[in-house]
């Protein structure tokens, strides 16, 4: 078996090559980079162990030699401008990394009448505010640069599947961490300041809106998930989840109490911080996977903060 992993250096792309490589599949990883980023893989400790190639998802000619010269059983699409908040800085490049490329690698596999199947990684930011736990035919109000790009992703796959008869699906992820997140996300963010104040009590911690709720799951149980999915018979988009939604005030004070702190004494919220159009509640049905796949997420919020705290003690050991 063979897979190639569009995205191979981000956390999704990261933690799937180690999947991978521990069933035995073959992995050439894709990144846009001609100089990576590895020291995700290097903590993985999967550094050497899969063949590492630069490609650009919306050149046509590329992609479709290297599907042509590697011709992979699966392709995985985790390539993408990943950051919400930056989308509204950078929304051209966020439309042209999500909405372009996904349509290029879809045509190259057409034009080329690859066999194989093709997951993309979707979004719950399609959805914007989920009045009710929300599924794969909920209605979506994307709210960002980032959930309208993803959002006509999740079309253009859908077409392509039923008018192309291509094997192609979409898992639509909810909020999952890692480790392994970038320092960006406000999740680390909130980790990692608080282990800073609890070194030096005279930092302050700057954070947006805490009033926002999320449905927060463990990447690594994720990552089974997308892999339950696209090797399924018949193809079929599904969310992945674990329908637990909670303010992000809430993971806040988590975090600080499991710490033995109160983050009314280390956060300051600054206005400037909130972005242009937020999603304020986000949750997802997690009955269809377990009903389908047998899958449902072990960690939810609490399992999460606890394991991202352990493993940040662990690395700031001497």
């Amino acid at each position: 078996m063979k897979a190639l992993v569009f995205g191979c250096t981000g956390q999704d792309g990261s933690l799937l090559c180690r999947s991978l490589l521990r069933q035995g599949v073959e992995v050439v990883g894709l990144s846009r980079s001609s100089n990576p980023n590895l020291a995700t893989h290097q903590q993985l400790g999967i550094a050497g162990d899969l063949e590492l190639t630069t490609a650009d998802l919306c050149d046509f000619r590329e992609i479709l030699e290297l599907i042509t010269r590697h011709q992979p059983d699966a392709i995985y699409n985790l390539a993408a401008q990943s950051s919400v908040g930056l989308s509204f800085r950078q929304p051209v490049d966020t439309f042209n990394s999500i909405i372009n490329g996904t349509i290029n690698l879809l045509e190259v596999a057409r034009f080329a009448s690859f066999d194989g199947r093709l997951y993309f990684a979707g979004s719950s930011e399609i959805f914007g505010n989920t009045d009710q736990p929300a599924g794969v035919g909920s209605l979506r109000h994307p709210l960002s640069p980032y959930a309208i790009a993803k959002d006509a992703s999740f079309n253009t796959v859908q077409v392509y599947r039923q008018a192309y008869g291509l094997k192609c699906v979409t898992g639509v992820l909810f909020n999952h961490e890692s480790p392994y997140r970038s320092a960006t996300f406000v999740t680390r963010k909130i980790v990692d300041g608080a282990l800073r104040c609890l070194r030096d009590p005279g930092f302050r911690l700057q954070l947006g809106d805490l009033s926002v709720a999320r449905d927060w799951g463990w990447a690594e149980e994720y990552i089974e998930a997308m892999q339950l999915i696209l090797h399924a018979d018949p193809l079929q988009d599904q969310v992945i989840c674990t329908g637990r939604m909670e303010t992000l005030e809430y993971f806040v004070a988590r975090v600080f109490r499991e710490l033995d702190l109160d983050w009314h004494d280390h956060v300051d919220l600054v206005a400037s911080l909130r972005r242009p159009s937020e999603i304020l509640c986000s949750v997802g049905d997690p009955a269809p996977m377990q009903d389908r796949h047998g899958w449902r997420a072990r960690r939810d919020v609490d399992g999460v903060i606890t394991a991202l705290i352990a493993h940040a003690r662990q690395a700031s050991l001497p």
